[in-house]
């Protein structure tokens, strides 16, 4: 079995409780944070969004650069639950279609995340899919279910019964 054969599972899965989980964020909490440093519910719902699209990223180029010179790249905007389910499904389908179309020797090639022109890490391109794109978007889930949870809004069972779901 290859490499991208054995990680599909995995990203369809995860990316499927992703989905379960922005599918509760409401659009009248959009600006709603639990402290005055943590992102809004709206944008950490889009960051969730957007991170999918990092496989397609991570699969078709060496490196990325999120300062480049000459400012931020153009980023695309979400504004309620529907465009950022919207965006999601957009992002997850280019990703597991790159990842689906990649030899193990191109998920062993390095990658590299850099940020003003300064590397922050290099790393096979298959360590930068479970790290960066899935357990990044893991960990941001579970904040989303906290914000949720803060907010009285049912969290979705992920890898059990949740206090709101008792039942798979």
């Amino acid at each position: 079995m290859s490499i991208s054969q054995a990680l599909l599972p995995e990203f369809d899965h995860e990316m499927a409780n992703t989905r379960k989980t922005l599918e509760r964020v409401p659009d009248d909490k959009w600006g709603w944070k639990p402290h005055e440093k943590s992102m809004a519910m709206g944008a950490l719902a889009f960051h969730l969004a957007f991170i999918p699209s990092w496989g397609v990223e991570t699969i078709n180029k060496d490196s990325i650069d999120v300062i480049p010179e000459g400012g931020a790249p153009t980023m695309p905007k979400a504004t309620n639950r529907a465009e950022v389910l919207e965006l999601f499904d957009k992002s997850v389908a280019g990703a597991r279609e790159a990842i689906a179309g990649a030899t193990d020797e191109h998920l062993m090639k390095p990658w590299t995340l850099l940020a003003g022109g300064k590397t922050i890490f290099t790393l096979p391109r298959v360590g930068v899919l479970r790290g960066f794109v899935l357990s990044h978007s893991i960990h941001h889930r579970a904040q989303l279910g906290v914000y949720l949870r803060l907010n009285d809004i049912p969290v979705p069972s992920i890898y059990g019964p949740s206090a709101d779901e008792g039942n798979f």
